[in-house]
C-alpha cells in the first residue's frame, strides 16, 4: 500500500472508531500513518481495505483492530482453504491407495501446499508401497511447509531484518 492509501485506510477506521481517535494528537496520527505503512508497504489496498471492513463488520467490542489482527484477517482471505495436518493426511492417503501405478497423476492431483510436503511422485509410491513411517513423515514436512508459508507472509522489511539479525550472529536462515 502507498502512503496515501494508508492514511485512506486509517480514515476508515477512525470514521468507523471516533471515541478511540478523538483525542488524538496529529504527531500521534502520523506516527500511526508511519506504523500501518510500514506494516503493510507490501500488501495490495484491496485486500487491506477487504481486511478491515471484515474485522470492523465482526467486531462487537468497539474497538479498532490491531496490525495484527489486520495481519491475521489478510491470511485468512488470502488462503480461506487452508486445511489442517489431518485433511491434508486424508488427501494423502487416499492418493497413496493408487499410487503404485498412478504415482504421477496422484501427486500431480494434490493441492500445491501438500505435493510440497510430500516431495514428489515418486515419495507419493513409496509410501504406498510401506506406510508405516510416512505419516509421521508427512506431519513434519507439512508443518515445516505451514512456517514456510507463514514467514512467506511476513512483511519484507521484516525477513530483511530476521536475514541480517542471523547472519551477524552466524545462524542459517532460508528465505
Amino acid at each position: 500500500m502507498t502512503r496515501q492509501e494508508t492514511a485512506r485506510l486509517l480514515s476508515v477506521l477512525k470514521a468507523a472508531y471516533p471515541a478511540f481517535y478523538r483525542d488524538m494528537s496529529r504527531s500521534d496520527m502520523e506516527s500511526v500513518l508511519a506504523l500501518w505503512q510500514d506494516f503493510f508497504s507490501d500488501d495490495p489496498y484491496p485486500l487491506c481495505a477487504a481486511a478491515v471492513k471484515a474485522l470492523i463488520a465482526s467486531d462487537e467490542k468497539g474497538y479498532p483492530p490491531t496490525i495484527g489482527q489486520v495481519q491475521a484477517q489478510l491470511r485468512r482471505l488470502s488462503n480461506p482453504t487452508r486445511m489442517t495436518e489431518a485433511e491434508a493426511w486424508a488427501l494423502v492417503k487416499s492418493a497413496m491407495r493408487d499410487a503404485l501405478y498412478h504415482a504421477p497423476q496422484r501427486f500431480d492431483a494434490l493441492p500445491p501446499p501438500v505435493r510440497r510436503a510430500v516431495g514428489s511422485a515418486a515419495v507419493l509410491r513409496q509410501w504406498a508401497m510401506d506406510d508405516s513411517y510416512a505419516q509421521a513423515q508427512f506431519a513434519r514436512s507439512y508443518r515445516d511447509a505451514a512456517a514456510q508459508h507463514e514467514f512467506d507472509q511476513l512483511p519484507q522489511s521484516v525477513k530483511n531484518a530476521l536475514f541480517e539479525t542471523h547472519s551477524t550472529q552466524g545462524g542459517l536462515l532460508h528465505e
